[in-house]
């Protein structure tokens, strides 16, 4: 598209593979196309865009519909801009730019105790839970595994059959976590049983798989996800999304009192913040004083109704 003598896919090709994780460079693909395209779109090289620029595309990324109809939220707004910039900085450092353009883009404003994550009853989870038991092997090892141990989705797809392992009595997943951080996660007996019985004599290839032996990918998750969701009469089933299980591990172990430095250290957040914002919006729904007034108002009403 550039050319053999443009720099950009060198040095966007430069910048992507020095990401540590493959969640990073894969993310990073992502909003830089999209960045890209939109410069593109303007007769602008992206090396040669100025601020006025990167205005106007935090302008576009704010009111552009995504998949659901909706304008993507702050959070992943923030996030491409980011990118964009982290790109630029990179491109500065070869002297291919003279700037970032980004660095003075007006960011959206995100509430760092907010969580958009929609989570679930009990009751919802384990008919989440039992539908996949009945759907396959397959679903019911994922589903398990996802609130179990409260690992992402790309964490689990990335692995292969042979690496599960053993580690003084434990059976475990070597996760690859955001930053290139790795950690052995244990995998409790409940989700161990699914998974074998699941992966029966396979000991290669990837840990998740299609009917044709690929590797499972994300998107074919998701939807596989909303579409047990449905089954299970789940009432977000349209939005519900992997990290609705990673966000249950963390609020129903968070309820049953397992220590917060517990949590933390297993879902690996730096910051304990992290981990209570996902706790906060159940306290939020569950304790708000709306129910308290409602239940009021309600005696009153049945006291003068005739």
């Amino acid at each position: 598209m550039y050319g053999d003598r443009d720099p950009l896919p060198t040095i966007a090709g430069g910048w992507i593979a020095r990401q540590k994780s493959r969640h990073t460079r894969r993310a990073y693909v992502r909003t830089f196309k999209a960045w890209e395209e939109y410069a593109r779109s303007t007769g602008i090289h992206p090396l040669q865009a100025k601020l006025p620029l990167a205005d106007a595309y935090a302008k576009h990324l704010a009111k552009t519909p995504t998949r659901n109809g909706k304008p993507p939220a702050e959070t992943t707004q923030a996030q491409a801009l980011a990118a964009a910039g982290s790109f630029y900085t990179y491109a500065a450092r070869l002297q291919a730019v003279d700037s970032d353009p980004f660095a003075a883009v007006n960011r959206p404003y995100v509430d760092p105790d907010y969580s958009p994550t929609e989570g679930m009853t009990e009751q919802e989870t384990m008919r989440l839970i039992e539908t996949a038991r009945d759907w396959a092997p397959r679903s019911y090892a994922l589903v398990m595994l996802l609130y179990l141990t409260g690992a992402r989705v790309d964490e689990l797809l990335s692995l292969n059959a042979d690496q599960l392992g053993y580690d003084r009595g434990h059976r475990t997943l070597p996760l690859t976590q955001k930053g290139g951080k790795k950690r052995p996660a244990p995998v409790p007996p409940l989700a161990l049983d699914a998974l074998l019985a699941y992966l029966g004599d396979r000991t290669d290839g990837p840990l998740f798989t299609t009917e044709t032996g690929r590797r499972w990918t994300q998107p074919e998750v998701w939807k596989h996800l909303r579409v047990l969701a449905r089954r299970a009469g789940i009432p977000q089933a349209a939005t519900i999304k992997p990290h609705t299980l990673r966000h249950q591990f963390i609020t129903d172990n968070l309820a049953n009192g397992v220590p917060l430095q517990d949590v933390q250290d297993a879902v690996s957040h730096s910051d304990p913040r992290t981990t209570q914002r996902y706790n906060r919006r159940r306290r939020q729904l569950d304790n708000h004083p709306a129910y308290a007034l409602a239940a009021r108002l309600g005696e009153r009403l049945e006291k003068e109704t005739p």
